[in-house]
């Protein structure tokens, strides 16, 4: 699905703006606090219906009461994001598309995107947290259900917490909640595993095709708890551990600790990764996931790139660039020269001030 073109109204920084976008390469340039990163954002909540960095009252420009978003498609299609702030501070959110009303998008309503900015580039080092989001994030466009899952989880993680650090709680009220706690952790580490395993398939050959070399990666997920018979494991942990939870007012086992970590034969990469192997290795994750979220979904993805292209150097502009020609793409940036020059064909240029 093509976007054609987007009107925001009170969206952020915008109180009224129109922009024509081309089924190729977009450029958006601009100095910095010019609005870049919020037209992605807008383009974002219009494709999967959320933002990828705030809740959706803070998406309304401040001292305003609503905001909207208009998307028209090559296919003749109108996509509509209504917000609308209550009296609570919270925003109600609702979607027209094509005339018919909706509290949130189906799979067959969203368009998968790929999203590619400078914090991804610190993946291998960042805390455990970051790619716990990273796997998450991408199972949510994967998997049917999977958003729920991850909500139910933290409601639950959350609930066994406050538990924790309630005026002594008994073992037997705890107890309730590990049941269902190990029942959601199960599914979470399981759809984790399967995404690792899909990621595993084509890691190696796509970062060889940016880097030139091979370095025998692998991605393992690494979990405080045996992964065989994972949910009955997690339960005698969660019992063994319960004095030391209480003591420290959290739950110290579970998928929200979890991790994924990328070896090179036996050597973890976030130890020994060159600044140059690091930046080809988010590449090919990024790559890797547009082509997962095109299988799983049947849609070429819509690709966002925030001020990514002064992260690379020559070889890994040329191997991204590469790879836009076949999508739709827009490419934030404050110095057009450094996205230009890599390209041949014609692009659009979006020029904010």
């Amino acid at each position: 699905m093509i976007f054609t073109d987007i009107r925001l109204q009170n969206f952020r920084s915008y109180q009224e703006a129109s922009f024509e976008l081309d089924p190729g390469v977009n450029i958006v340039v601009g100095p910095n606090a010019a609005g870049k990163t919020n037209l992605l954002e807008a383009l974002m909540v219009g494709a999967v219906g959320k933002s990828y960095r705030a809740h959706d009252n803070l998406l309304i420009k401040h001292g305003e009461q609503w905001a909207r978003i208009d998307i028209h498609t090559a296919r003749n299609t109108t996509r509509v994001v209504k917000l609308n702030l209550s009296d609570n501070g919270r925003a109600d959110k609702q979607f027209v598309f094509d005339e018919k009303d909706y509290k949130r998008l189906t799979p067959d309503n969203r368009l998968p995107v790929v999203l590619f900015e400078p914090e991804n580039m610190r993946l291998l080092n960042a805390d455990p947290s970051e790619r716990r989001a990273y796997m998450d994030d991408l199972l949510e466009q994967l998997t049917p259900g999977y958003a729920k899952l991850r909500s139910d989880f933290k409601r639950v993680v959350s609930q066994r917490n406050a538990l924790l650090k309630a005026y002594n709680p008994s073992q037997s009220q705890v107890f309730a909640w590990n049941i269902r706690f190990c029942e959601l952790a199960s599914e979470v580490v399981k759809a984790r595993q399967e995404l690792i395993a899909q990621l595993n398939t084509r890691l190696d050959d796509v970062y060889s095709s940016i880097s030139k070399k091979k370095l025998d990666l692998t991605i393992t997920y690494f979990s405080k708890t045996p992964l065989a018979d994972y949910s009955n494991q997690l339960m005698k942990q969660l019992t063994t551990d319960y004095d030391l939870d209480r003591a420290r007012g959290f739950t110290g086992r579970g998928p929200q600790r979890d991790d994924m970590i990328i070896y090179s034969g036996q050597t973890a990469l976030s130890e020994t990764a060159s600044r140059g192997e690091n930046r080809s290795l988010v590449l090919a994750l990024k790559i890797i996931e547009l082509l997962v979220l095109e299988e799983a979904t049947s849609k070429r993805p819509l690709l966002l790139l925030d001020d990514v292209f002064s992260e690379l150097d020559g070889a890994r502009r040329s191997a991204l660039t590469r790879l836009l020609k076949d999508y739709q793409t827009v490419i934030t940036t404050t110095d057009a020269d450094i996205v230009t020059k890599n390209f041949t064909d014609n692009t659009v240029m979006i020029t904010l001030q």
